[in-house]
């Protein structure tokens, strides 16, 4: 029997396709070599650091109610309980045994059990992550390496399944993507990875498999027309549970839902001053895992104090919280906010249920010869870290709080807007949600009509950074100093504003109510696009720059108009007359080193003086050590609007 494989490579570019060939034996996807209904077990023998994978396999049944258990050895974190794949990977040696209980056919109540002994000897070579998908999800892979392993001997084999094509990238520990097959019958693909570790020159054998689920056709008129995740709604009596799901993030969705099936969460209350509790909101919480819908109630409960996220959730119907939403986005049609999950994990295990593929926009605007970076700072540093996927660490709340707020204000901005206060009473609750959104006066028109930006050439070049227009050549040949001449006299906060007049109206609110709540500063500059392999930050040579750009006179009465509309309880004009005058970035300088801009004093003011008082916001800056690249700050957390379907 032959199987192909891809073996990585550090020269490889960064994202390459190749084909791997399924084992001759396994061209027919209902033909596996897996015993059929029964507990599937990948690697026979088990080492510590090295991955349990648990299939429950029944192709052939319907199975539901399914409820995971370990019953023996040392505690391991099970993220997927209700699901027929478990993978976890323990740390220590000994004998553990696990239970499986799930319903056949609706009807028949069975349990399973499994006892595993784990060697004690160390496993330098982990595969990530073994998990259940429906036919055309998105799925991503990921090998783990010890420092020791040659990384040019890693290659990849598929030994079970259908063939399908992989995308990887060139990591350290090389990360797979593939779009799950279509088949008849729950289907397991396996891989197999394998490297020589340097010292002993032993190979190291990891499997990892995708169960994968059949599911019906997506129709011509679905709202969404990509291969949504299995999701669920986190409270399981929720009064919306019938609705929920197959009204915010369905493949079967090919209408908008009533505001009777899925209302706003104005609602709730029955006024625009009351704020509405946690319990209500966690209603309306849809997830792909249970750890998800905890995350953002820990949110919630601990990290908005001034309830400022609660009173922007009443313009909403629903959150979904995901492992294969990428980017963020709001959408009128169902009135939901849609969250990457990559703002909530604490835990490494934790991360590796949430699907690696890269966003789609990553590329956009490379032909071009600027890029504008924009990174939050506090201190005289940034104000959130990034870590590498390859990293197995443990975070915590505050280490993630900037970055989710900021995308919350952000999101909720979009809501606000297609559902200002004014409105959320008025509608019929027979009415559709995109009509009652769309019926509104938009408060980002208006803002477009009163202040409008000016700068044609800046709308543009948007549709090439934001989306994907290509660039002609008028636009290739613009440099850096072309454009501080477009963008420096208008009243946009950020490149991002000029990609939608939605967009514009939400950055306004957005980054006046992060200096406001938190003293955490937007840097926005112009600067060159950086070409080669080995790319930091010092690479990208600001043009012109600002900090705090909220603060200039051109943008005052536009942060008003917006900050005024989004959230009416917030005191905008007392916050904005707090907002110091911009601090300019130093041309010439690189982006690392104008992170340190911001003056020092042993007197610490805080932002309670003049309006045009001199920023300072702590008495010892912290510069910080990370050598990130702009590409990396902005391709973490673009935000995006979805487009209003026609239908």
């Amino acid at each position: 029997m032959r199987c192909d494989f891809v073996r990585a490579s550090l020269l490889l570019p960064l994202f390459l396709t190749v084909v791997l060939t399924a084992c001759d034996s396994k061209s027919d996807g209902n033909v596996t070599n897996y015993p059929l209904d029964s507990l599937v077990q990948l690697d026979k023998v088990q080492n510590v650091n090295q991955s349990i994978d648990l299939l429950l396999h029944f192709p052939f049944d319907v199975v539901s109610q399914i409820k995971w258990q370990q019953t023996a050895g040392e505690s391991v974190v099970i993220l997927a309980k209700t699901s027929k794949v478990i993978s976890f990977t323990p740390m220590l040696a000994g004998d553990y045994s696990f239970s499986v209980s799930f319903v056949l056919n609706d009807g028949i109540e069975q349990t399973l059990k499994k006892n595993i002994t784990v060697n004690d000897d160390n496993h330098k070579l982990t595969t990530r992550l073994s998990h259940e998908a429906l036919a055309g999800n998105k799925v991503s892979l990921r090998s783990q390496l010890s420092e020791t392993i040659d990384i040019n001997t890693l290659t990849w084999q598929q030994i079970e399944g259908p063939s399908v094509t992989l995308t990887a990238d060139s990591g350290g520990e090389l990360a797979l993507f593939f779009d799950a097959p279509q088949v008849d019958v729950d289907t397991i693909i396996t891989f197999e990875a394998s490297a020589t570790d340097s010292d002993s020159n032993t190979i190291y054998r990891d499997q990892v498999a995708i169960l994968v689920e059949p599911a019906a056709e997506i129709g011509s008129n679905a709202y969404f027309s990509e291969r949504k995740a299995s999701v669920f709604a986190y409270n399981s009596n929720s009064p919306y549970v019938d609705d929920l799901v197959t009204c915010i993030y369905s493949n079967t969705l090919t209408s908008s839902c009533t505001l009777s099936q899925t209302p706003l969460i104005a609602e709730e209350v029955k006024s625009s001053s009351m704020t509405p509790s946690i319990e209500s909101i966690m209603d309306r919480v849809v997830v792909s895992h249970h750890w998800m819908g905890d995350r953002f109630k820990d949110f919630l409960s601990n990290n908005d104090t001034n309830n400022d996220i609660k009173n922007l959730l009443r313009a909403t119907t629903a959150i979904v919280i995901s492992y294969d939403v990428r980017p963020s986005f709001y959408w009128a049609a169902t009135g939901a906010i849609y969250l990457d999950a990559e703002n909530f994990w604490l835990t490494p295990q934790e991360r590796d249920t949430i699907n690696e593929a890269p966003d789609y926009r990553a590329d956009f605007g490379k032909d071009l010869q600027f890029t504008m970076p924009w990174r939050y700072v506090k201190d005289n540093a940034s104000a959130s870290k990034s870590y590498s996927k390859s990293a197995r660490v443990t975070r915590t709340a505050t280490d993630a709080l900037y970055r989710l707020t900021s995308l919350m204000y952000h999101e909720l901005a979009h809501a606000n807007d297609f559902f200002p206060s004014n409105e959320w009473y008025v509608h019929s609750s027979n009415q559709r949600v995109l009509d009652a959104a769309v019926s509104t006066t938009f408060e980002s028109d208006e803002l477009a009509i009163t202040y409008p930006l000016k700068s044609q050439e800046m709308r543009n070049l948007a549709q090439v950074s934001f989306a994907g227009e290509t660039a002609n050549q008028t636009q290739k040949n613009y440099l850096p100093t072309d454009i501080e001449v477009f963008f420096s006299p208008e009243g946009a906060s950020d490149f991002y504003a000029y990609s939608s007049l939605r967009e514009d109206y939400a950055m306004l609110f957005e980054e006046l109510m992060m200096q406001s709540r938190f003293a955490v500063i937007r840097d926005v500059a112009i600067t060159n696009q950086p070409i080669g392999e080995s790319i930091s930050a010092a690479d990208y040579i600001v043009t012109w720059g600002q900090r705090g750009r909220i603060g200039d006179d051109k943008l005052t009465d536009r942060v008003l108009f917006s900050a005024s509309r989004v959230l009416p309880e917030f005191d905008s004009q007392a916050a904005i007359n707090l907002v110091p005058t911009p601090i300019e970035m130093v041309e010439g300088s690189n982006w690392f080193d104008n992170l340190t801009i911001s003056p020092i004093g042993a007197n610490v003011r805080k932002m309670m003086g003049q309006r045009n008082s001199v920023s300072i916001f702590t008495e010892f800056a912290q510069p910080s050590s990370a050598n990130i690249t702009p590409e990396q700050e902005n391709n973490f957390n673009r935000y995006y609007q979805k487009p209003l379907p026609l239908h």
